[in-house]
């Protein structure tokens, strides 16, 4: 496992971290611990959550005792409250969802805290002022967004300037090759300003592992198949689409890799990206997935994969957010 230092001061990730939005293991407890104690020992150490992924902080929290507290990142964020609610970011609404985090996480700070969304019923200074005051308590080492627009982070960027407190060290964005909506605006301006990028859903919810075959019902175990799941995959499952995959697919086996190697290559091949956020239910599945870090894809490799999906990669601004 490679690592990268997040941003102009930020802290250094693994270049594959463990997400947390889907259940960190389909056998509890103990598999979490399993599946934690697995990627440590693939040497990731950027592990992501939010306060409203369920029960991801508590699970992550108690895999993680006994782990020394220097040896991992933790990320997490603030905007919704558990179960889903918008909280927003006021003072309270971030210094409470901080507070909740802390107790769930079993820890003493965070390490990376993003605003999960952009909140504009509160003026940013108030925002940037709660995460300023947290970085002097030390509840909170660095700070950052996650889908937040070109536009927006700008003016958060301002605001703390204005206030007095650090800048951002990141930003989270949905990012794969299917969906390219930051490469436009909200890459470009990180890199201007020093914001290290750490993609999710690299792998388009699991679309580009290649299993949604054309004309076939999803698999009945598969995330298209749920109707939650299914609720963030419509714009992914039209016809040319999976047939443009099972030719992504096919480059893959190729290049000695599987799709899901590839897709997570791809996107930390990409410019301002330090890492990529990956999910998984088992450790075996981790294990493949996480060999894609370190692999330098030739340029006209990135090209062909460009071809593939030519027209139909979702790259519209209106997206971010």
């Amino acid at each position: 496992m490679r690592h990268r230092t997040l941003g102009a001061g930020g802290p250094v990730v693994s270049e594959v971290g463990l997400g947390t939005w889907r259940p960190l293991s389909r056998d509890g407890r103990r598999g979490a611990a399993r599946l934690v104690g697995a990627a440590r020992d693939l040497g990731i150490t950027l592990f992501d959550t939010a306060g409203s992924y369920g029960d991801a902080e508590e699970a992550l929290g108690i895999a993680l005792r006994g782990a020394p507290r220097e040896s991992y990142v933790l990320s997490t964020k603030v905007y919704y409250e558990p179960g889903g609610t918008v909280a927003g970011l006021s003072r309270a609404a971030v210094r409470a969802g901080v507070e909740r985090s802390l107790r769930a996480l079993r820890t003493e700070h965070i390490d990376l805290l993003s605003a999960h969304r952009f909140d504009d019923r509160t003026p940013l200074a108030e925002t940037l002022t709660a995460f300023g005051e947290l970085l002097e308590e030390g509840k909170i080492a660095h700070y950052g967004f996650s889908e937040w627009t070109a536009q927006q982070i700008a003016a958060a960027c301002a605001a703390a300037t204005e206030v007095g407190v650090r800048p951002p060290v990141a930003s989270q964005p949905q990012y794969s090759v299917l969906w390219r909506v930051p490469e436009k605006a909200v890459v470009p301006l990180c890199q201007d300003l020093g914001i290290g990028t750490v993609a999710f859903w690299p792998l388009a919810q699991g679309l580009l592992t290649g299993k949604y075959a054309p004309g076939e019902p999803p698999p009945a175990d598969s995330r298209a198949a749920d109707p939650t799941g299914r609720l963030v995959m419509d714009h992914f499952m039209a016809e040319p689409i999976l047939e443009r995959v099972q030719l992504f697919a096919r480059l893959a086996r190729h290049q000695g890799m599987t799709p899901a190697q590839l897709a997570v290559s791809w996107v930390l091949n990409r410019p301002g990206v330090t890492s990529a956020l990956v999910g998984a239910s088992t450790p075996e599945q981790l294990n493949q997935t996480a060999s894609a870090a370190g692999v330098l894809l030739s340029e006209p490799t990135m090209e062909l994969i460009d071809k593939i999906f030519a027209g139909c990669v979702y790259d519209d601004v209106a997206g971010t957010g």
